[in-house]
Parts: C-alpha cells; sequence; structure tokens
C-alpha cells in the first residue's frame, strides 16, 4: 500500500510540474492564445455557414434536417476538442521526438512514458472546439426540443468519453508507427482527417466510407451514433455499446503498438 501510494504521489507531482510549465508558457504567450483561438472560430463559422446555405437550396439532407445535422456537428467537435486539449503532443511524437531522439527521456523518468508524453502538453487552441461544439449541441437541442434529464446527461458523458477515447487511441496507433518509420504525422494527418465524415449522417456516403469509417477506423463512433441515438436514429445498444466496444479495442490496439515501438526503440536522432 505504502509502494502504490508512493507511486500516485510521483505521478501526481509529475503532472503538477507538467500543468506549472503549461500555465507559465500560456501566460507568457497569451496574445497567441487569442488569435488560436480566434482563428479556430472563424474556421468552424465557415463550415457552419456551408451547412446553412446547403440547407437554404435543401428541405434536408438524405431525410435529415438542418438542427439535426448541426446536432452531429456540434457533437463531433466535443471529443475531438478533449483530444486536442489532452493529448496534442502525440503529433509530436510522429514529427520529430522518435526522429530527434528526444524520446529519451520519458524512459528515464520513474512514470509511464505515454502518461508523460500526454502530460506534458496541454493544447489551449481546444477550447475553441469545445465552446464551438457545446454551444452548437445546445442550440440544436432547444431547435429540435430535446430534453436531458439525469439519465442522458450520464449517457452523454459517457459517449463523450468513449469518443475521446477513440480519438487519441487512433492517433496513438499512427503515432506509435514512427517507432520504426521515425516520422509519420504525413499518415497520421490523413487519417485523422477521416474523422470529418464522423460530422454528417452516415447514410449520406458510399458503404464502402460508411464501413471505413465504423468498423476500420472507427471515427463513426465519435459522432454519428451517438449523437444519432439523440435524435431518435439509432439505438441505444449501437450508440453506448458500439462506442464502447470501439474505444477499447481501439485503446488495445493502440497501446499494443506503442509498446511494441518502445521495445524496438533504438535512441537514433538520425
Amino acid at each position: 500500500m505504502e509502494s502504490k501510494n508512493r507511486g500516485r504521489g510521483r505521478y501526481l507531482r509529475l503532472y503538477g510540474m507538467f500543468v506549472g510549465q503549461y500555465w507559465k508558457k500560456l501566460m507568457e504567450y497569451r496574445a497567441d492564445f487569442l488569435i488560436g483561438l480566434l482563428g479556430f472560430f472563424l474556421f468552424q463559422a465557415t463550415g457552419i455557414a456551408f451547412l446553412y446555405l446547403v440547407f437554404q437550396r435543401i428541405p434536408s439532407l438524405n431525410g435529415w434536417s438542418f438542427e439535426q445535422v448541426l446536432f452531429i456537428y456540434g457533437f463531433a467537435q466535443i471529443p475531438r476538442g478533449l483530444d486536442h486539449l489532452l493529448t496534442d503532443n502525440l503529433w509530436m511524437l510522429s514529427n520529430r521526438i522518435i526522429a530527434n531522439g528526444e524520446f529519451d527521456r520519458y524512459l528515464l523518468r520513474p512514470a509511464n512514458p505515454l502518461f508523460q508524453l500526454i502530460a506534458e502538453v496541454f493544447q489551449p487552441d481546444a477550447l475553441g472546439e469545445l465552446i464551438v461544439g457545446f454551444g452548437l449541441v445546445i442550440y440544436a437541442a432547444l431547435g429540435l426540443g430535446l430534453s436531458f434529464g439525469v439519465l442522458e446527461i450520464l449517457i452523454f458523458t459517457a459517449l463523450i468519453i468513449t469518443g475521446t477515447v477513440i480519438y487519441t487511441s487512433i492517433k496513438l496507433v499512427f503515432a506509435s508507427m514512427a517507432f520504426w518509420l521515425k516520422k509519420t504525422q504525413s499518415i497520421l494527418f490523413l487519417v485523422y482527417t477521416l474523422g470529418d465524415f464522423a460530422k454528417y449522417p452516415i447514410g449520406i456516403y458510399h458503404p464502402v466510407i460508411r464501413v471505413l469509417i465504423s468498423a476500420i477506423i472507427p471515427f463513426a463512433f465519435t459522432a454519428y451514433y451517438p449523437a444519432a441515438w439523440f435524435l431518435g436514429q439509432e439505438t441505444l445498444l449501437l450508440a453506448l455499446g458500439g462506442s464502447a466496444l470501439a474505444a477499447v479495442l481501439i485503446f488495445t490496439l493502440g497501446y499494443t503498438v506503442w509498446n511494441k515501438g518502445i521495445s524496438a526503440y533504438e535512441s537514433s536522432g538520425s
């Protein structure tokens, strides 16, 4: 018990150190933070404006109303935003950390290397995603007359957590390939952009796309299936059960690839 408490205390101290460093940088670069936040809002505004213009031309999108699509779009931003906020350093793993031999420092510290890597960076720009996501969900829910009781809020929270785990785990799989390939950022970016398909009803896509984002790289379980249950278009078994199963499977794959990669790491800066 005592050793377990010491281990927990070590993790808390490391986490506190990382958070302190992050807060110091944030205070030093407040202008950059505000500019990044504003840039994100403008980027999201173009996507929402595009949706609005589309629905000015058509009454529905494959049977989905503007408010329903807006609800899915907003829901998609929340797990993606949490993943962006908490695990953005995985992009650096795929870009330079392994290629430059910088991964050694995580192996020298007495804590789990994945925990260190993730806790080292918080991305404040992600607050924009979260604000937009929650704002759109609330706006669309009011327009659709959706009611959220205690049960719905608990399910909503569970689905956001599973969606975040799916996003992070997919990123972990392809970032960890850098242990062998040195740099995989282009591959990770290509895969990560598939998450954009989950912002819309998947029935509008070709069957190949639907299979790809549902069964192979399960981005559809981060947004479409969970949001569709609240809209009465999918079952709770598929939305919650499918999302939980996808999260467990993809996290297991990601953590397995990560551990295999650490075993193959050669501490090479070339």
